[in-house]
C-alpha cells in the first residue's frame, strides 16, 4: 500500500477526550474516529488490525472444532422474556420497537438466539457435542462509555456457545475453549493470565477471564506468588487467618460522641485507634425491600458480589438513608452490630480476629468503644465477603496474594442448563428420554484485544505493534522522493517484498524526513527500511526495528532477504515464548 493513497489522518497532539494510552494512540495514529459516545468508525489502519485478530480467532476456533455462524444483531423481546432476562438485564439492553410496535433489542450477547437456533434444529444425542461461534457487532448501552475501544457501547465480539449431553461433556468443551483461548492470546503476542471470575449478568456456575496484564488495566487481579492461583478481585478467595487468643479482657462497653465523624479514617483519627480495630457495619438491600447487614474490618472493603451470592439475591446495593434508619434506628454512617436485630447479619472472617473494637452506635454522632464479640453482640454467620488485597493469604497454598492490573479481553462461562431449561433446548438420549442440553459460552472482545495490545506495547513515541497484529509488517521510507535513485530503489524493495507476501507500506509522501519519522514511530510498524541519498553513496540501506531500536545497514541487494529473515526470526521467537 502507498501512504499517499491511504486514509491515515495522524494527529500531533493527544485528543482531549482520550484518557488511556490505547485511546490516545488509536486516535493519533488514525486508526479510529468517534461517531457518538462509545461508537467508533474503524479507519483502514485500525481495521487491518481488527482483521488480524479475527483471523487468529477463526483459525483457533476452527482448530478446536467450533463452526462459524452469523446471527442477527436485532433480537425479538419474546426470546429474552422466555429466558427471564428482559426485565433483569438492565438499561444496558437497548430496546426498540418496529413499525408494528413489536418489541426488540439490539443484542449485547446471543445466548437466547443461539439456544433458539439449536432447540429448533438439534434433536438427538448423536448431534452432540456442538459448538457454534460468530464474530459480530454487539451493543451495550454503557452508562459511561470511556477509554475508546476498551469500554465502548458498540463493539466487535467473538461469541461461541457449546451444547453437550452431560456435565462431563460440558467440562471437556470448556477445557477445549480454555486451551483455544490460551493459543489465541499467545499468537497475538500478548502477556496474559487466565483468572477465576464472577459470571455476572450472563449467569452460570463458573467462569474464567483472560486478562492482558498492563499497569493501565481497569481490573484488579489477585495472583499467588507461590502457586498458579489467579482470580479477579470480585471473585478472589482469601485464606482465613488463624485466631490468636489473648488473655487481656477489654474494658466495659462505652458510648462516645464522634461529632461529624463517619468514615473509618475520621473515626480512627478522632479516637486515636488503628483502623483495623474498627468494624464497619454496612446495610445492603436487594432492591425489593429486603435488607441485610455486612460486617468487615476497618481496613477492608466489602465485596458486594460475594455477599450477593451468599444471600442468594439477584441484585445488591448499599441501602438508602431511609432503609438504614428503618432497620438500625439510627442515621446512615453510624450503624453498628450491637443491638441490631430483625435482619440477617453476615460477618467477614476477619471480624473474629477483632477485640476491643469500635463500631457505630446506631445513634447520630455516636460510636461504641471496647466492643467485644460474644460479649456485646453475637454472630451466627461468618464468610469470606471482602475484596482481596495485596498481602492476603492464598486460599490454595501457604503463599501470598499480590494485586496487579489487567485488561479483560476474553471470558468463558459454564452455563449449565440455565438457558436450555428456560427455552426448552432438549435432546433425546440413548434411552429415548428428553434432557436439557448442558451449555457453555465463550467471548472475546476483538477491539479490546487490539487496544490491550497497545496498552502493553507502546513507548513515548507511539505504538510498538507485536508482529502478529501489526497492520503492516514493513515500512519502506524513502527520505527524498525527488531523488530518482532513492525512489527507484524504494519501489524495487517495495515490489520484491510485496511479491513475497509481506504486508508493506511505502511512504511515498513528499514530506520532510523528520515528519515521516514521527509518523513511523506513531503507527508502530515493526520494521522500517530507510533509503536516503547519503546511504546510497555508501551503498547502504538502513533497517531498524521499532520496538528494540536495533539498527543495521546492509547493501541494497540484501535488503529483501534480511527483512524476510528478521520477520521469520521474530515469528519464531513469538511462538517459542508463547
Amino acid at each position: 500500500m502507498r501512504y499517499s493513497q491511504l486514509l491515515l489522518p495522524t494527529l500531533k497532539e493527544d485528543p482531549a477526550e482520550a484518557e488511556v494510552v490505547s485511546h490516545k494512540l488509536m486516535l493519533r495514529a488514525g486508526m479510529i474516529r468517534k461517531l457518538a459516545a462509545g461508537i467508533y468508525t474503524y479507519l483502514p489502519l485500525g481495521y487491518r488490525v481488527i482483521r488480524k485478530v479475527e483471523q487468529i480467532i477463526r483459525e483457533e476456533m476452527n482448530r478446536a472444532g467450533a463452526q462459524e455462524v452469523l446471527m442477527p444483531a436485532v433480537q425479538p423481546a419474546s426470546l429474552w422474556q422466555e429466558s427471564g432476562r428482559w426485565d433483569h438485564y438492565g438499561k444496558e439492553l437497548l430496546r426498540l420497537k418496529d413499525r408494528k410496535e413489536t418489541p426488540f433489542c439490539i443484542g449485547p450477547t446471543h445466548e437466547e438466539v443461539i439456544t433458539d437456533l439449536v432447540r429448533m434444529n438439534v434433536r438427538s444425542y448423536r448431534e452432540l457435542p456442538l459448538n457454534l461461534y460468530q464474530i459480530q457487532t454487539k451493543f451495550r448501552d454503557e452508562i459511561r462509555p470511556r477509554f475508546g475501544l476498551m469500554r465502548g457501547r458498540e463493539f466487535i465480539m467473538k461469541d461461541a456457545y457449546s451444547f453437550d449431553r452431560n456435565e462431563a461433556g460440558a467440562e471437556e468443551s470448556y477445557r477445549k475453549m480454555h486451551d483455544a483461548y490460551c493459543r489465541i492470546f499467545e499468537r497475538c503476542g500478548l502477556a496474559f493470565r487466565a483468572v477465576e471470575a464472577d459470571t455476572g449478568a450472563i449467569g452460570g456456575s463458573f467462569s474464567h477471564e483472560f486478562m492482558v496484564m498492563a499497569d493501565t488495566g481497569e481490573d484488579a487481579v489477585a495472583t499467588c506468588d507461590t502457586c498458579r492461583y489467579a482470580a479477579n478481585t470480585e471473585r478472589a478467595e482469601i485464606r482465613r487467618e488463624e485466631l490468636v487468643h489473648t488473655e487481656d479482657a477489654p474494658e466495659a462497653l462505652a458510648e462516645v460522641e464522634t461529632p461529624g465523624k463517619k468514615s473509618v479514617e475520621e473515626v480512627a483519627q478522632f479516637l486515636k485507634v488503628s483502623e483495623d480495630r474498627l468494624i464497619k457495619t454496612l446495610i445492603v438491600s436487594n432492591g425489593s425491600g429486603a435488607a441485610a447487614a455486612a460486617l468487615v474490618r476497618g481496613g477492608h472493603e466489602l465485596n458486594e458480589i460475594k455477599l450477593k451470592h451468599l444471600l442468594g439475591w439477584e441484585e445488591i446495593a448499599l441501602a438508602d438513608t431511609a432503609l438504614v434508619e428503618r432497620v438500625t434506628g439510627g442515621p446512615s454512617g453510624f450503624s453498628g452490630p450491637v443491638g441490631l436485630t430483625g435482619i440477617p447479619i453476615v460477618a467477614d472472617h476477619g471480624i473474629a480476629l477483632v477485640r476491643d473494637a469500635v463500631t457505630g452506635a446506631n445513634r447520630f454522632d455516636r460510636h461504641l468503644c471496647h466492643v467485644t464479640l460474644n460479649r456485646d453482640f453475637t454472630l451466627e454467620r461468618f464468610a469470606d465477603i471482602r475484596v482481596a488485597s495485596d498481602g492476603d493469604g492464598c486460599p490454595r497454598c501457604p503463599g501470598t496474594l499480590r494485586i496487579s492490573r489487567g485488561i479483560e479481553v476474553g471470558h468463558i462461562f459454564k452455563l449449565g442448563t440455565k438457558y436450555s431449561k428456560a427455552l426448552g433446548a432438549n435432546f433425546l438420549d440413548e434411552d429415548g428420554k428428553s434432557k436439557p442440553m448442558v451449555m457453555g459460552c465463550y467471548g472475546i472482545g476483538v477491539g479490546r484485544t487490539a487496544a490491550a495490545a497497545i496498552e502493553q506495547n507502546h513507548d513515548k513515541d507511539g505504538i510498538c505493534w507485536p508482529l502478529p497484529l501489526t497492520p503492516y509488517s514493513v515500512l519502506v521510507l524513502p527520505l527524498n522522493v525527488k531523488s530518482e535513485g532513492v525512489v527507484s530503489l524504494a519501489e524495487k524493495i517495495y515490489g520484491e517484498l510485496t511479491a513475497q507476501g509481506v504486508d508493506v507500506l511505502l511512504d511515498d509522501r513528499n514530506e520532510r524526513p523528520g515528519f515521516k519519522f514521527k509518523d513511523a514511530d506513531l503507527i508502530g510498524i515493526p520494521l522500517r527500511v530507510v533509503i536516503g541519498d547519503k546511504g546510497l553513496q555508501q551503498n547502504l540501506v538502513e533497517i531498524k526495528e521499532r520496538k528494540s531500536g536495533t539498527l543495521i545497514q546492509v547493501p541494497p541487494d540484501q535488503v529483501p532477504d534480511r527483512v524476510l529473515d528478521t520477520l521469520n526470526e521474530k515469528s519464531r521467537q513469538g511462538l517459542s515464548t508463547a
